[in-house]
């Protein structure tokens, strides 16, 4: 069986896709399940940044260190090395949309979704961006990943 492999997608890949890979990592650590995960941006001007320090903060707040990752811009290949792709927001699942190569019958080659579709309840919404905002909005963004992580995860058993 080949190990699943998860991509999150947000604007620019300091805030919420970090806080995202963050949170599948730690859950699927602990339930012992090897999965390839990274993040990305839709934009790339941060390229090469480390996250926002609210993010790291956050992160921290539960034990996980962000701290050495990097941000980085999606790029067509990440729809061959990743088998689900997840946008934070509905702008970001359009723009990932727009560049996804088609397979056969014009189907994509990545399940591409919206993250918070999978928890019950939150379909069709958001995870909040907190860059302009509070560290509550930092903690309300970790909620929202971690929600989904444990979705994420429960499929995966």
């Amino acid at each position: 069986m080949n190990q699943p492999s998860v991509l999150f997608v947000c604007l620019g890949n300091i805030c919420r896709s970090p806080l995202a890979e963050a949170a599948l990592r730690a859950e699927a650590i602990a339930a012992g399940l090897a999965v390839s995960i990274d993040s990305a941006g839709t934009g790339g001007w941060h390229a090469g940044s480390p996250p926002d320090s609210r993010a790291i903060a956050e992160a921290e707040r539960h034990g996980i260190d962000i701290s050495h990752y990097r941000a980085r811009q999606v790029r067509v290949e990440d729809f061959k090395l990743f088998g689900q792709i997840y946008a934070l927001d509905q702008q970001n699942l359009r723009d990932l949309r727009r560049i996804e190569p088609k397979g056969l019958l014009g189907r994509s080659i990545s399940r591409v979704g919206l993250l918070m579709d999978l928890v019950p309840g939150r379909e069709g919404t958001a995870v909040i961006d907190p860059y302009g905002g509070t560290a509550e909005d930092f903690a309300q963004a970790w909620a929202d990943v971690s929600a989904a992580a444990r979705v994420l995860v429960s499929r995966m058993l």
